[in-house]
């Protein structure tokens, strides 16, 4: 894994709109898996690498504020919401008051959280020592809630807060994801425009991400998700044409291999995800992959080896690093072709 990423990669720390830049004013790399080559381009000139009869699936997903200062036995920590449970429950994460790592949860205590809720911590999730069950007591709609009182999640990459909408896409319907699917990013009305407009079709699904900071070992837990029946029957048709499916981001990735049968036609679905793909599993529905740069020991990793083959993965972040490109949810972007 070390070989995919340098050991020090140039990291995003702000939004390009904050250096006064556009959102699409970032660099972007294809890779083709058929001829190895690499080139070098900007994320404004994706019609270059898609053309007419090509399917880009985007995510619909748009982020919650789902950080929240709270109180643990008098010591401030942040509470960060990950996935809905049953009633009022959550999956979720504790973290310090500065967002490093905090520990188990203590099991059996309550978090106050502002303007009177309050969280308590029920049991250890999917046998972690991460993440936990707890039960929101919230005096209003959560969502409400959110706005008035949550921050966006963030790492220590990203030295300040900014607000939630530098974390949703143009394409941000249904509120839902722990944090951006961040492959959308850089999309503006006016590059979906002119892409529409060249006969480039573009479909949505819907995947609402967890929090994404796993521990050594862990696996991608269970994710809701929705694929429209619109949608399965445009992708299955662009295939019968010979048009390329290319998934914007891994979580449209996630969604799409889930419905996807053994012959590789896609149905509708919706429910929750448990589906980790890696490059012995391979990928069924999906021919492209467009994304972020990630680190050696993200998850996924594996999935973009599933999309590319080692050796061209390999060369793409060797490449990346030696331009300068930079990391994480505001960084430059990566088009992993067939």
């Amino acid at each position: 894994m070390s070989a995919l990423a340098p050991a020090r990669p140039l990291e995003a720390h702000e939004p390009p709109e904050a250096l006064g830049r556009s959102r699409g004013d970032v660099a972007l790399l294809v890779a083709s898996r058929s001829g190895g080559e690499l080139v070098h381009g900007s994320f404004h000139e994706l019609w270059r690498f898609v053309g007419p009869g090509d399917l880009l699936v985007v995510n619909t997903s748009a982020t919650l504020a789902a950080a929240l200062p709270g109180r643990l036995d008098g010591q401030a920590v942040e509470l960060r919401l990950s996935t809905p449970a049953a009633d009022d429950h959550w999956v979720i994460e504790l973290r310090t008051a500065d967002r490093g790592r905090y520990g188990p949860p203590p099991i059996g205590a309550r978090v106050e959280l502002p303007a009177g809720a309050r969280a308590d911590l029920l049991a250890p999730y999917a046998g972690g020592e991460r993440l936990c069950l707890a039960r929101l007591s919230l005096p209003r709609r959560l969502e409400d809630y959110l706005r008035d009182h949550g921050r966006a999640i963030r790492y220590d990459h990203v030295g300040r807060a900014w607000p939630i909408d530098a974390y949703q896409t143009v394409f941000a319907l249904d509120p839902g994801s722990a944090e951006m699917p961040s492959a959308g990013r850089p999309f503006s009305t006016e590059l979906v425009t002119s892409l529409v407009a060249r006969g480039v079709l573009i479909a949505p699904v819907m995947l609402h991400t967890g929090v994404s900071s796993l521990e050594p070992g862990e696996t991608p837990y269970p994710e809701r998700y929705r694929v429209p029946a619109a949608t399965a029957r445009l992708a299955n048709a662009v295939h019968s044409w010979g048009g390329r499916i290319i998934a914007v981001g891994t979580t449209v990735v996630r969604a799409l291999e889930t419905v996807v049968g053994p012959d590789g036609a896609l149905a509708p679905g919706t429910g929750s995800t448990d589906l980790v793909v890696t490059p012995e599993r391979g990928l069924r529905a999906v021919d492209g992959l467009l994304t972020g740069w990630h680190e050696p020991e993200s998850s996924h990793l594996k999935l973009l080896e599933a999309a590319a083959g080692a050796d061209l993965l390999e060369r793409s972040y060797r490449a990346a690093h030696a331009r300068g490109y930079r990391w994480h949810e505001f960084g430059d972007a990566h088009l992993i072709l067939p």
